[in-house]
């Protein structure tokens, strides 16, 4: 039988559960809790981060773990690497909508009130991402302890804390940019608020701009050809249209037109009328599939995608961390908003601490017992 030198004690390696049960979840959350009252104090709104990596950096290389860095992404890598095993990514970002008008807190002034610490971020993402932070130093920890016989501790996988940037804004700097410098990642957490219920799958995104053109001319006059008429007909499929493909988990995809643009001034009839069209796709779809199908559809408008990249992404219900969660009686469930996960081309679970219906609001909150919550929950999953 092999055992492993737990606090001086050496234990079956058959109890490795029972260790991981036995850390003290409370102290790593303070911990957690007290760099992201540190981070919430630097405003780090997307494209604008640099402050908030150099904070997160430094405490990292305190805790003793060796970073790396591109922009204003910083990562850290097992340093028991071995190429011949999987790798998981663990990824959270550090970056933050702006703050609404409506908060009745300063956004940068971290604030207890028992156990909810409040700031802009807390929630969207930070819980997520010192929670990870956390597991991921725990589970380095405890693959220094050894065995009897002087080897280290055996591990299923390598493992990757990412802390991203620009996520709220799909930046090109973000995730993107750094998943080639990255080893081989076979499958990711991704730390979105989710009250810690696993997101087997979720939406991607598709934003379309879409043209009608007509023939400027004087609205007093039968002249001119009108764009906002030219539209109507296209305007009125679009709304009325539903997919066939309905996703178990995601439900059917769905578009809406959220912003029409026409005219110059009253007495002027339009020659162009602009609209947008906000795509969710579900797994069932490709971005390609549908924005093709959809071109084929107008009669007078011309549509022009901005990107196909942020794709719907799923994991497989019998992949061995969904398994874990729904022996942990978690519920998977079908997540309708995008993450980094859509940047991603590995199967995907998101998971992570907070309420999604908490994030871009007023008076963002996360609270001190669901980063203790999370840390748990990610070491029965992972480790």
């Amino acid at each position: 039988m092999i055992y492993v030198n737990f606090e001086n004690n050496y234990v079956p390696l058959r109890c490795k559960i029972s260790i991981v049960m036995q850390i003290d979840y409370n102290r790593y959350a303070r911990e957690a809790a007290e760099l992201l009252s540190r981070l919430i104090a630097v405003p780090s709104v997307s494209r604008d981060e640099k402050l908030a990596a150099d904070l997160l950096q430094g405490q990292m290389e305190a805790w003793g773990l060796k970073t790396q860095r591109k922009g204003n992404n910083v990562w850290t890598i097992s340093p028991d690497y071995d190429e011949s095993r999987e790798t998981v990514l663990l990824n959270a970002h550090i970056d933050t909508v702006k703050a609404v008008a409506t908060w009745t807190r300063d956004p940068f002034q971290p604030t207890w009130e028992g156990d909810r610490l409040y700031g802009l971020g807390s929630n969207d993402c930070g819980g997520g991402l010192v929670s990870l932070l956390q597991t991921f130093r725990i589970i380095s920890d405890l693959r220094k302890e050894k065995t009897a016989d002087g080897s280290h501790q055996p591990t299923d996988y390598n493992f990757v804390y990412l802390a991203s940037c620009e996520e709220e804004v799909s930046g090109k700097d973000g995730i993107a940019s750094v998943l080639t410098l990255l080893p081989k990642i076979d499958v990711a957490i991704v730390g979105e608020p989710t009250g810690m219920q696993p997101a087997i799958a979720e939406k991607g995104l598709m934003v379309i701009d879409g043209y009608a053109h007509g023939k400027s001319g004087h609205a007093a006059r039968e002249e001119g050809i009108n764009a906002i008429y030219e539209a109507l007909d296209d305007l009125l499929w679009l709304r009325d249209y539903r997919f066939p493909k309905v996703s178990e988990l995601l439900g059917p995809a769905k578009m809406t037109v959220t912003v029409v643009e026409a005219g110059t001034q009253h007495n002027v009839v339009p020659d162009v009328l602009h609209f947008i069209i906000d795509v969710r796709p579900n797994e069932l779809y490709e971005n390609e599939e549908i924005f093709n199908f959809l071109c084929s559809q107008m009669k007078k408008c011309e549509l022009k995608v901005r990107s196909f990249r942020l794709h719907s992404s799923s994991i497989d219900a019998s992949h061995p961390f969904v398994a874990r969660c729904i022996a942990m009686d978690l519920k998977p469930f079908g997540s309708p908003t995008l993450s980094d996960q859509a940047l991603l081309s590995c199967p995907s679970l998101k998971i992570g601490p907070g309420q999604s219906s908490r994030s871009h609001s007023a008076d963002e909150f996360i609270c001190l017992s669901e980063i203790e919550d999370a840390i748990e929950k990610y070491l029965k999953i992972l480790f």
